[in-house]
């Protein structure tokens, strides 16, 4: 079968740490806390610390009052300006050569609590911490669904719950992913293994043909205005954000973060993604959580 590599190797026998990244309403960061704190060691993990780049505006110091955990704060917007950039943005060589110098202040900051693997718990700037330690996220999208060969539910805000809705799809899930390094502009960040699947959301347009979608999707301009598009399309597509949040990544985050954290997830070559049951890797293409259940999607392929 070759060489099976973890993802998150453990030899201490320790609990591993997580750092958990969040940048607003934190909701999908308390989830995970509180799963935590109800499993207790059973979770799988400890979290060493909180990093919020949005001390202001998120609820980092909230919940790391609540639940008792160090926070790291590392205003992006103010770093920014203090290096005379009004836009926190990765679009020129300067802006990337920012968001790196912003990454090795995170880097320093983190030395001490030494995560082994980081929860993108809906932190909103894109960072290499990803190639430092695996990174798990949880995105508004199958991360399965291709589309010419490639994934379609891909991109920031709603993009990939509209993509969905445009496609004609009933359901929508979310995915948990290993976020990878980005290069460029980012696009590159989604595709990463898909370690689990939420089960299906439905999706209800409330009347609103989708033709009508569709031409609007058509109308709209090459780049996401600031704030968005404003427009039904997107208001459609922010009403099941919110439904998928809950019935979706809440569902599946938990679960997933957990196995990860257990070591039963592993790869083989690059793209094989492998799963532990009953001591023996099985290949798989994902894991489809519910609210208590697990499947397991095996690869129909035999291992080369």
């Amino acid at each position: 079968m070759g060489k099976v590599v973890p993802f998150l190797e453990n030899a201490t026998g320790r609990r591993p740490a997580a750092a958990i990244f969040l940048s607003g309403g934190g909701s999908n960061a308390e989830r995970l806390l509180r799963h935590g704190r109800e499993a207790g060691g059973a979770a799988g993990y400890r979290v060493a610390v909180l990093v919020t780049d949005n001390p202001e505006g998120s609820r980092a110091r909230g919940l790391a009052a609540e639940f008792g955990i160090p926070l790291i704060e590392n205003d992006i917007r103010a770093f920014y300006r203090r290096h005379g950039e009004a836009r926190v943005a990765i679009g020129t060589p300067a802006g990337r050569q920012l968001r790196e110098a912003w990454t090795d202040e995170l880097r320093a900051a983190l030395q001490p609590f030494a995560p082994d693997f980081g929860i993108l718990a809906g932190f909103v700037p894109l960072t290499n911490l990803t190639g430092d330690f695996p990174c798990l996220n949880v995105h508004p999208g199958d991360l399965t669904y291709l589309k010419d060969g490639r994934r379609h539910l891909v991109g920031l805000h709603t993009l990939p719950i509209e993509r969905a809705i445009l496609e004609g799809l009933d359901a929508l899930r979310s995915s948990v992913i290993i976020a990878q390094p980005y290069t460029g502009s980012g696009d590159n960040m989604d595709s990463g293994p898909v370690l689990g699947l939420s089960e299906e959301v439905p999706v209800d347009l409330g009347g609103l043909p989708l033709e009508r979608l569709r031409e609007l999707a058509a109308a709209r301009p090459a780049l996401r205005p600031p704030g968005g598009y404003g427009d039904e399309l997107e208001a459609v597509a922010r009403h099941h954000q919110e439904a998928l949040k809950q019935g979706g990544d809440w569902v599946v985050f938990p679960p997933a973060v957990g196995d990860f954290a257990l070591g039963r997830f592993a790869h083989k070559v690059v793209e094989w993604l492998l799963y532990r049951l009953a001591g023996d890797w099985h290949p798989i293409e994902t894991v489809i959580y519910g609210h208590t259940t697990r499947e397991l999607v095996f690869r129909e392929e035999a291992a080369p």
